[in-house]
């Protein structure tokens, strides 16, 4: 099994500045493999808590180096959520990568422990419209819900905007999985890239210091 690490990390952060630079990045120091996985980036100002500014991933196997050169551009300048991530906020970005594992068909909507699974969902609406959403494991935990405060939050956000009934969330099909991840902030990026190539990440001649 492959797990989530530095080097995934390493190579969000190369993916992302090589676009800012209009370069392809260095190839990556870890195996290919097929996996589904996840990538997400936060913010951190003023030493205070890390707000999300974007995640998105795959739940189907993919690729691994493909599928961590999409997503930490697509989850950091397409989530429809937030503004694309600018150049200038990368020395505040800190990076996760997650792989995710262990698929398995929950018993109903309640057959998951929090902070240990990330939860699919999938259910039809009154209009027979056919709506999934995600959660990561670390999600539910970081928010302090319930198992019924996570499930109703992901009803919603599938775009589901009518009344939750209990009818309702028995029919949600539930899958869950688990996920292991690494992340690092860019200060520890822009290190270990001094370290290892005996220069810090630049952009576009603009020197981005360990801020």
């Amino acid at each position: 099994m492959v797990l989530a690490n530095k080097e995934m990390v390493v190579y969000c952060f190369d993916t992302l500045i090589a676009h800012y630079n209009s370069e392809e990045a260095a190839p990556p120091a870890f195996d290919e493999g097929q996996h589904p996985l996840f990538v997400t980036w936060k913010k951190v100002v003023n030493g205070g808590e890390p707000r999300l500014r974007g995640c998105i991933g795959t739940l189907e196997a993919c690729q691994l180096i493909n599928g961590f050169r999409d997503y930490a551009l697509t989850s950091a300048l397409r989530d429809r959520r937030f503004p694309p991530i600018q150049a200038k906020e990368l020395p505040n970005l800190e990076c996760t990568v997650s792989i995710l594992t262990d698929y398995e068909t929950a018993n109903n909507y309640l057959d998951w422990e929090v902070g240990k699974h990330g939860i699919i969902i999938e259910f039809v609406d009154d209009y027979n419209t056919r709506r999934s959403a995600t959660y990561l494991p670390e999600v539910p935990a970081h928010e302090g819900w319930t198992r019924v405060e996570a499930i109703d939050s992901l009803i919603r956000k599938a775009g589901f905007s009518g009344p939750i009934t209990e009818s309702l969330r028995k029919h949600i099909k539930l899958t869950r999985y688990q996920s292991t991840l690494f992340t690092m902030h860019y200060s520890d990026y822009a290190s270990h890239v001094k370290a290892t190539r005996g220069a810090a990440p630049t952009i576009a001649g603009a020197k981005l210091g360990n801020h």
